[in-house]
């Protein structure tokens, strides 16, 4: 991370360079070849806050914006700005749209239309302003202003008019402001306003800006901007952009531990987890006659990940830091992260377990500066011998694991009466999420070829076999596992099927049989055979998900992530036709072993007259991977594609 860069003689600049006059700007974009090439040109993206003692913040948002071509023109035909009606309230101040000859247009705000934002799965009223500047011609330069109250994160709905815009750690301040953009941007400003008897921390990641602080009567004035910023080039895989690109951060909550207490403080006091009868039966029944601390804890964490649906619609207080109580999560058995969470830990304190609530943030990283960046609701349990362990209702349905290790190496705070510092969830060994096929195979001298498969998985890769037994599915699996099947060829017939155990996936791994046939499987003429080895087909592809991976690249600038780590095992025994054999019994390139610290690949592809015997093993160590991972990771990613493609060739002698 760099810090910041502070510039004394930024505190000489008057305000109205960035506030008010733009044409200076658009000399800058004129002048700036590579900017002319894009279809728009953000002139000025700057944003102001005043915060009030209470922390909630008055938000002025304005953004000057240059039309170079059509394109620009089209992509600006309509302006759109979001927010949540629960925590904040926006408007449009006012729109005018400049013109090369000079002329100005000044558009009626109160023509802006104000609707639903699109949703799927949690539908808590998000709004969209949207404001339509009319045709657009190159040349042209919109200038608008937006009006903002409230603070940044949907996270409680509280009582009277403008309570809702006072966070719920009353008093607290906090935000992550994005310094990357999307396009070419001659000033990027961000300038917030706060008490002086609020003290803000905060720091600028992944690049450089230029600061100042100053003081303005009883106030503290901190600004912070970036010239000539282009848009950020992002990677495929990438890890989360606010992982890698500019942002600043800023928090006047000392540390992460008083969040923590404040989360574990907020849920007591509303009774989340008071207890109820009709839950306290339900547990009892579920738990009787089980001694075993792990399988308690996973029969109360597995109930509550099946039996309570995953769908958010708003029930007033509790869609944020405030979990709804028991008696609204057990009658409903509907909610989001936050509700299977909250019902979660009331049945495992019903059952005599000390649990709590935790905020996790799926999909990036979590920094030192307590600002909320969190989007997801976990749990935490206590163990006999006083650690603390997370389980993850939300993201266990119907799988072997308490938490989903899609998580692996994820930031996550518990909210405990001791209070907690920000905790990362380990890496998970492949072993863990094994994916083993064995197959005995045989080809026909017309080019079929029969077989039969057994594939073993365990982990995220247990859930993916399991899946067609379990949820919707359930009822139509011949046609799913034959739709797997015909991943390998699109003429495979599935003949027959066993899976002992499929739908009870806590008795262990699973384990499914298929007989099946695929006519035409090989290429044959005169004395020659052509095609590859059943199991290199792309059955489960969800669960190689590293085959979607560009390894086109030799080298990564940021580092990358893949679904989970996981260890790919295949064993074939091919018998060919009388009097044929392999070709490439002698091919180097058929026998690799390729080891490091995050990705292993080998291969023992060997034949016996009419046999072929093929053993491939695939590990992939993490989830999340350094860019210096890259070189190990590709080596074996490449080393598997490259077989999974290669024809074998079979001759008869």
């Amino acid at each position: 991370m760099r810090k910041l860069i502070f510039s004394l003689f930024t505190l000489l600049i008057p305000m109205a360079i960035w506030a008010q006059d733009w044409k200076g700007l658009k000399e800058e974009a004129l002048a700036n070849k590579e900017f002319a090439k894009s279809p728009t040109v953000v002139l000025l993206d700057s944003t102001s806050v005043e915060v009030s003692e209470l922390g909630s913040g008055k938000f002025v948002i304005r953004k000057v914006i240059m039309i170079n071509d059509e394109k620009g023109a089209l992509d600006n035909r309509v302006i759109k700005f979001d927010y949540d009606p629960l925590t904040a309230y926006a408007e449009f101040a006012d729109m005018k749209i400049y013109h090369p000859d000079g002329t100005v247009d000044e558009l009626d705000v109160k023509k802006a239309c104000d609707y639903a934002a699109p949703a799927r799965a949690i539908y808590w009223g998000a709004r969209q302003i949207m404001m339509e500047p009319g045709m657009l011609q190159p040349g042209d330069v919109i200038d608008y202003t937006i009006d903002k109250k409230g603070f940044t994160y949907a996270l409680l709905l509280a009582g009277g008019d403008d309570d809702r815009f006072v966070p719920p750690m009353r008093g607290e301040f906090y935000d992550i402001v994005p310094f990357w953009v999307e396009q070419p941007t001659v000033k990027k400003v961000y300038r917030v306003s706060v008490p002086k008897s609020k003290d803000v921390q905060y720091e600028f990641f992944q690049g450089d800006c230029q600061s100042s602080v100053k003081f303005d009567g009883d106030r503290r004035v901190y600004t912070f901007w970036v010239d000539d910023a282009v848009p950020f080039q992002g990677e495929a895989n990438m890890v989360d952009r606010f992982d890698v690109a500019p942002k600043l951060m800023l928090s006047s909550t000392p540390k992460w531990i008083d969040k923590s207490l404040w989360f574990n403080k907020v849920n007591e006091d509303y009774g989340s987890f008071n207890p109820t009868p009709e839950a306290q039966k339900k547990v009892d029944e579920l738990l009787k006659g089980k001694t075993d601390e792990m399988e308690r804890i996973a029969i109360l964490t597995h109930w509550v990940a099946d039996n309570m649906r995953y769908s958010g619609i708003s029930m007033g207080k509790g869609e944020g830091y405030t979990l709804h109580n028991t008696q609204t999560n057990f009658t409903d058995r509907a909610g989001v992260c936050k509700d299977k969470a909250a019902l979660l830990i009331s049945m495992l304190r019903m059952a005599g377990f000390e649990a709590y609530p935790a905020m996790t943030m799926a999909g990036s990283r979590i920094e030192q500066i307590p600002a909320d960046h969190f989007n997801h609701c976990v749990a935490v349990v206590k163990l006999s011998n006083g650690q603390y362990i997370p389980l993850d209702p939300t993201w266990v349905p119907y799988s072997r694991e308490l938490w989903s290790s899609a998580e692996q190496q994820q930031n996550y705070l518990p909210g405990l009466p001791e209070g907690s510092d920000l905790l990362l969830t380990p890496v998970s060994a492949p072993e863990n999420h094994y994916f083993k096929v064995d197959a005995k195979t045989q080809l026909s001298a017309n080019g079929t070829l029969t077989g039969d498969l057994t594939i073993r998985a365990e982990g995220q890769s247990d859930a993916a076999v399991r899946r067609p037994f379990l949820q919707g599915f359930a009822g139509n699996e011949f046609n799913s596992i034959e739709s797997e099947l015909k991943r390998i060829a699109p003429q495979a017939r599935l003949i027959s099927y066993t899976c002992p155990d499929a739908k009870d996936y806590q008795k262990g791994p699973v384990m499914l049989k298929i007989k099946f046939e695929i006519p035409d499987y090989a290429t044959v003429a005169d004395g020659v055979m052509i095609c590859r080895p059943a199991t290199l087909g792309n059955m489960y592809a969800g669960v190689k998900s590293f085959l979607h991976t560009d390894t086109s690249k030799e080298t990564r600038k940021y580092g990358f992530k893949d679904s989970c780590s996981r260890l790919i095992e295949l064993k074939e025994t091919m018998t060919l036709p009388q009097g044929y054999t392999w070709d490439g019994a002698s091919d180097a390139q058929q026998n690799l072993d390729i080891d490091s610290d995050v990705a292993d690949f080998k291969s023992a592809i060997s034949s016996n007259r009419n046999t072929l015997n093929m053993d491939v093993t695939l590990s992939l160590g993490k989830r999340v991977y350094e860019a210096a991972d890259w070189s190990d990771y590709r080596k074996a990613v490449d080393a598997y594609k490259n077989l999974a493609d290669s024809e074998f060739v079979f001759i008869k002698k």
